[in-house]
């Protein structure tokens, strides 16, 4: 018989085993984050546009097709970073900055971020890429970082597009540098991240690859965008035709839907003159460049973790942080005498890295359809984003099931059995989906869940079958709208026949306004659009 000292010292052994296998099998993590990218913009989600590494991680994942973000670059990072809402985490505003509670411009102290929880369980973590989030992420618990530090750059050089953002914009571990001339922004990004996740590789890791692309200006190497030259030469309606037939084919959308009638697209691009249709036409070759040339450097990041047998092992969000893109900054109030002095947009130039093009608001309205508007807006245009999560191991292969940007933290801290200790009483605002994934739930969140937002007097609040929009500026509660969820397009506004309901949920919004110390008329209205 075996003494209790022996006993003892067996179990002691049989738990050190035990931990050094968990230490093993933690789960890696990587956010990949593209910029701008829109809703139809990957094959998953029904474009001409050849994504197939993009699709691998769907067909071996689950598709969100009911996923929503923010309307704006900033917010979104705050909040997937923090799992908090955009205020508490101090982007109440992503151009502008005061010292008022929830628009500090950067990153609060009042939230903790995922590398900062990570690393007390032993997780190492690396961003590669665009932060926009004000201050540098090697001071928010990220081990190595290459870093954009503001909102965009051209993606080839150091010809900055906006006057105000500093000459060397990118932060190399802390340490301001210039961008290495010559290379192509996701063509780099991708080669740190490696070079980053080799550097760790026997350890826990999250990673954050969050591209410039396909964000303005268009730029990319012919050897992409000219796989796509006079595609796009038939015009708006017949790409957004070809994509709602693929998303409702593959299980995206349904036949049931009485979809809006967008054939008014048809005058639109004929009443272009033939130098403005291949402009715009040309405009989308080099779009569609840029989400290949995206799809190429995620597959360099596929082989590489299988190289090293972490794929497996590895847990993959892919997403966009908003809508499309409408913005015109080339003929921009603000921003387009400066751009027009430094860069061209003659035809035979754009993609270049000497020009400056955006791809404008009908090509936005049809990234985005059936969802109304696009980015800056929090009509479901600018909000819907497309999310595939590799992984989960479940039967799920597309899920409706309405989530937000806000819910991807609590996910990664219950898979890496990591605990969030709240600041005050800034708790998280999301909730992990892992309950609803193994089936333990019908839904991620309870009929009560309130998802709300506010970014520079745009605002949604959402809550069980109803949702409450503005979209009109300066902020009025003349002016909001009310709509029932199943109404994705937006296209009835009940509010007149729902009186209650609607009161019930501007109650909510009142009190959302108070917790979150929203300034309203907003200090500073970001109306890019």
């Amino acid at each position: 018989m075996l003494s209790l000292k022996r006993l003892t010292k067996i179990f002691f052994f049989l738990f050190l085993v035990s931990c050094k296998e968990n230490e093993q099998n933690k789960k890696n993590f990587i956010i990949i984050l593209a910029d701008d990218l829109g809703y139809s913009d990957l094959s998953s989600f029904g474009s001409e546009i050849n994504t197939p590494n993009i699709d691998l991680l769907a067909e071996e994942g689950i598709i969100m097709t009911n996923f929503h973000t923010s309307p704006s670059c900033a917010p979104s990072r705050a909040m997937l970073l923090s799992g908090n809402d955009n205020h508490i985490a101090g982007i109440g505003i992503q151009a502008y900055n005061s010292e008022n509670f929830g628009y500090e411009g950067m990153l609060s102290e009042r939230v903790k971020i995922i590398p900062e929880i990570l690393d007390k369980n032993g997780y190492n973590s690396f961003i590669s890429g665009k932060w926009h989030i004000g201050g540098d992420p090697i001071d928010r618990g990220f081990d190595n970082s290459f870093s954009l530090l503001p909102g965009a750059f051209t993606h080839y050089d150091n010809n900055k597009p906006i006057s105000a953002y500093p000459d060397s914009s990118f932060s190399n571990n802390g340490k301001r540098v210039l961008w290495p001339k010559g290379k192509f922004s996701s063509d780099f990004y991708t080669d740190r991240m490696i070079d980053f996740i080799k550097s760790k590789s026997k350890e826990p890791f999250f990673g954050y690859l969050s591209y410039t692309a396909p964000h303005w200006p268009l730029q990319v190497d012919d050897h992409f965008s000219d796989k796509y030259k006079g595609y796009y030469d038939r015009g708006y309606y017949e790409i957004l035709e070809k994509r709602l037939s693929n998303n409702i084919e593959s299980g995206i959308f349904t036949r049931k839907n009485q979809y809006p009638d967008f054939t008014y697209m048809i005058s639109e691009w004929d009443k272009l003159d033939i130098n403005d249709k291949k402009i715009e036409s040309r405009k989308m070759e080099v779009y569609a460049g840029m989400i290949e040339n995206l799809d190429y450097n995620v597959g360099r990041l596929i082989k590489y973790l299988k190289s090293e047998n972490l794929y497996d092992n590895t847990i993959i969000f892919f997403m966009s942080d908003n809508g499309a893109a409408a913005e015109d900054f080339y003929y921009n109030n603000t921003y387009g005498g400066y751009i027009r002095e430094k860069f061209s947009y003659e035809l035979n130039e754009i993609g270049s890295p000497n020009s400056f093009a955006s791809l404008g608001k009908n090509w936005a309205k049809t990234i985005t359809y059936p969802f109304r508007l696009y980015k800056g807006f929090t009509t479901s245009g600018g909000l819907r984003s497309p999310l595939i999560i590799k992984g989960l191991e479940n039967d799920i292969k597309i899920s409706d099931e309405f989530m937000t940007i806000l819910d991807i933290a609590p996910t990664i801290y219950e898979m890496s059995s990591s605990k969030y200790v709240k600041i005050r009483d800034y708790d998280l605002r999301g909730s992990s989906i892992i309950p609803f994934i193994n089936g333990f739930s019908d839904k991620i969140h309870s009929d009560n869940y309130i998802f709300s937002f506010e970014h520079s007097g745009n605002s949604i609040l959402r809550k069980g079958e109803w949702k409450m929009i503005n979209k009109i500026n300066p902020f009025d509660k003349k002016n909001l709208e009310l709509f029932h969820v199943e109404d994705f397009m937006e296209e009835k506004n009940l509010r007149d026949n729902n009186i209650k309901v609607f009161d019930s949920l501007y109650n909510d919004w009142e009190k959302y306004v108070k917790t979150n110390k929203i300034i309203l008329p907003t200090p500073y209205v970001d109306d890019l659009n």
